[in-house]
């Protein structure tokens, strides 16, 4: 069975991680670019390193992103010499962004360079960046709109949102990887991503609503809320200030037109009328990944649904 996975941040990473240990032939995973941006002159692609981390089993176990026992020589140096170190880059981690960067400027595409990456990880599985094209996501708070990375690294993501827009997303189409894993699919599954930061980026793409409906295979989502929290960033805020309900509810809202079933966490049970209501399939689970027999759990049930 050839299977499609949409993914963005750490959820999503931990997630794929334990589908990928349980289905390594046949699966693709197709990952968030809005959070990509440019700093020191290098080409950052914070969502794509992180499943990529993850799936290679090199990522930071206690933060879920960055490098296992990676240094910050590099960063402390910098701000000695009066650099911005507000984006803090690991030592380990500064070589990929300088491979991506220089292969980049040799003209290979995003979608290359990240085949190269995953293969040097010794990964079998598609790894896609969502277009080969950059699509900022921007965020418009009280005082304005900023870059995705001011509102979440630099002011951690305190600040009210009030609006998201896609950047050029209307007029740039998914990359050809993508179209190709998405109509050879026959399961998509969106991971516990945010839909605002991590899933909207990508639907909103150039024909990828269409590519989306003539996909005529089951499509099911996980839940990222557990209650009224995220396991991890700000996505309750963001369902709080956008109008949606603090809970997986709010996730339904934000989802149902993509997907006909969610999976929602076991202690949310008293939510599944509210979300059938709303035309889905509701499948009540622990969906809290604390560990990799966690996550791929989580993964086989998904595939089981």
């Amino acid at each position: 069975m050839k299977l499609t996975v949409l993914a963005g941040g750490v959820g999503g990473a931990r997630f794929t991680h334990g589908l990928y240990r349980l289905w390594p032939q046949d699966l693709s995973v197709v990952v968030n670019t809005g959070d990509d941006f440019q700093l020191h002159g290098l080409s950052i692609c914070p969502d794509l390193d992180t499943v990529l981390y993850t799936l290679a089993d090199w990522a930071d176990p206690v933060q879920g992103w960055g490098l296992r026992g990676d240094t910050s020589v590099c960063s402390t140096q910098l701000a000695r010499l009066g650099g911005e170190t507000w984006f803090r880059l690991g030592d380990l981690d500064l070589a990929t962004h300088l491979f991506r960067t220089q292969r980049l400027s040799q003209g290979a595409s995003l979608t290359q360079v990240t085949a190269e990456l995953a293969q040097s990880a010794g990964l079998s599985l598609a790894l896609l960046p969502m277009c080969d094209s950059p699509v900022p996501t921007k965020l418009r708070l009280a005082s304005g709109w900023v870059d995705f990375q001011d509102y979440f690294v630099r002011r951690q993501h305190a600040d009210a949102v009030l609006e998201c827009r896609y950047q050029g997303a209307a007029q740039t189409p998914p990359a050809a990887g993508v179209v190709q894993a998405l109509r050879q699919a026959e399961r998509i599954l969106l991971a516990p991503s945010n839909p605002f930061l991590s899933l909207q980026p990508i639907f909103s793409l150039q024909g990828f609503a269409q590519l989306w409906q003539e996909c005529r295979v089951r499509k099911l989502a996980i839940s990222p809320m557990i209650g009224e929290a995220a396991v991890k960033g700000p996505l309750a805020s963001l369902l709080a200030s956008l109008g949606h309900p603090v809970n997986s509810l709010g996730i339904a809202h934000c989802l149902r037109d993509w997907v006909d079933t969610l999976v929602i966490d076991e202690g949310d049970r008293a939510l599944q009328p509210a979300i059938e209501a709303l035309g889905l399939k509701v499948v009540c689970t622990p969906t809290l990944m604390q560990d990799v027999a966690g996550r791929e759990r989580l993964a086989r049930l998904a595939l089981d649904v």
